[in-house]
């Protein structure tokens, strides 16, 4: 599913959380990894997105929030 055609869609998700470059320039330019809205963690993720993940992409994410990439 996704939020807004320009983000990348749910069901990659985990794939994305485990490419720091994608990261990477999502956070440099401040756009949600899934809907492109602003203000994103270190994880890329706004904090509307942050609050729909499931436990598997949770635990990625919260990887790049700790410092640790994946």
């Amino acid at each position: 599913m996704r939020i807004n055609s320009e983000g990348i869609p749910r069901d990659e998700l985990l794939w994305a959380l485990t490419q720091p470059e994608l990261i990477r320039q999502s956070r440099r330019i401040d756009s949600c990894l899934l809907c492109r809205r602003p203000h994103v963690n270190e994880a890329a993720l706004c904090d509307c997105c942050w609050a729909t993940l499931d436990d598997e992409e949770l635990r990625l994410a919260t990887r790049w929030t700790m410092g640790i990439r994946p």
